[in-house]
């Protein structure tokens, strides 16, 4: 059996998610959408203020605030100032918002499931075991010199 590196599956990993990117760009384009934005609705429940947002995304303050002025000017998106603290905005989905966020969820759906469709069941259920279990937080130990 081979030596399979943590760089080969990181590197079929990314072939398989940048395949699968440029096969549904096109259809999330269609509904008003770049696939940044469509990631940054479908956290929005989970994360409606802005900076939190932003940390979940991993994407910089800067352009999360770009996206969601977008969002905001094409009507997916509502922007409100917190009751509680008047310096912090709250993001809420429109209901057109909802609908292109679950539309775009649809085309990744299938096309993935396409993907999916090339392995048994039994597989399917590995391969979920493998991401729940690659997902888990590392322990590190932090190592004195």
């Amino acid at each position: 059996m081979r030596k399979i590196s943590p760089w080969t599956l990181w590197t079929l990993n990314l072939q398989v998610m940048t395949s699968l990117l440029a096969e549904v760009a096109p259809r999330i384009r269609a509904l008003r959408l770049e696939i940044k934005e469509f990631l940054l609705l479908s956290k929005l429940d989970e994360h409606p203020n802005p900076a939190d947002l932003a940390r979940a995304l991993m994407t910089p303050k800067p352009s999360v605030t770009f996206m969601v002025k977008r969002m905001e000017k094409v009507g997916y998106l509502r922007r409100e100032l917190q009751p509680d603290d008047l310096r912090r905005f709250r993001l809420t989905l429109t209901p057109s918002g909802r609908s292109a966020m679950e539309s775009a969820r649809e085309i990744f759906d299938q096309e993935f499931g396409r993907r999916l469709s090339r392995l048994t069941q039994a597989q399917r259920v590995q391969l979920m075991r493998i991401f729940e279990r690659m997902a888990e937080p590392i322990e590190t130990s932090v190592s004195k010199h």
